[in-house]
């Protein structure tokens, strides 16, 4: 079972589920996003993936996290994302242990977790907002920069602290949400190359498998 909705905080998704008996590995692309994750009474920060992540959790085990769009989760967080990428960091170790441990104990930990991250919030960065939509959208994120008067190093620097990366991956990578879900909603592999913005259909095969690790077809399965 999984479920997601809106937060109250801006730019942020709330989501929980518990694991099947029975379940497949699941296979997590990258989205540009970090999340805050409780466990089973374990608090984490997931970093911002660069590939797919697999695994499996326990049958029964559940989740309740929110995940930061728009390069809002550094400033919860208090360290920049480029330190998180790839990686599954105990909020302890950013975060003073009484309050990882009130998370940990709550009842409802997707309030608790919006409460301790809407104490923390830093507001949204306009040109990371920007850039994310210029992204996500397909559009060129070079153009981004002269829109909010940066130059190609500033928002390159920027970047990597909002997002943990700079544009260009983080353009690869939302260029590759865009696919799948183009794909899952039945276009033909050649049309989703086109319209998500690949040079041809071997390029989104090649780009698929570098970021996702399997080809778009055993994702769709």
């Amino acid at each position: 079972m999984y479920e997601e909705w809106t937060s109250a905080l801006p730019y942020v998704v709330a989501w929980r589920s518990v694991t099947p008996l029975g379940g497949a590995p699941k296979r997590i692309l990258p989205d540009g996003c970090l999340d805050l994750i409780w466990q089973d009474g374990a608090v984490f920060v997931a970093g911002p993936d660069t590939t797919a992540q697999v695994g499996l959790p326990s049958p029964g085990s559940r989740h309740a996290a929110l995940r930061f769009g728009a390069g809002t989760g550094p400033g919860v967080l208090g360290v920049p994302a480029s330190e998180l990428v790839d990686r599954r960091v105990p909020l302890d170790a950013l975060w003073p242990a009484a309050d990882v441990r009130a998370i940990a104990e709550a009842d409802d930990p997707v309030a608790a977790l919006t409460e301790a991250a809407s104490r923390r919030w830093q507001g949204a960065d306009r040109a990371m907002v920007a850039l994310a939509g210029a992204a996500r959208a397909g559009l060129p994120v070079g153009s981004v920069a002269e829109r909010c008067g940066l130059s190609s190093r500033q928002l390159q620097r920027r970047s990597n602290t909002a997002f943990g990366y700079g544009p260009k991956t983080l353009h690869r990578i939302l260029r590759l949400q865009r696919a799948v879900a183009l794909a899952r909603a039945g276009r033909p592999f050649a049309t989703v190359s086109a319209d998500a913005g690949y040079a041809d259909q071997a390029h989104l095969a090649r780009e698929v498998r570098a970021l996702a690790g399997v080809p778009l077809s055993a994702l769709l399965r």
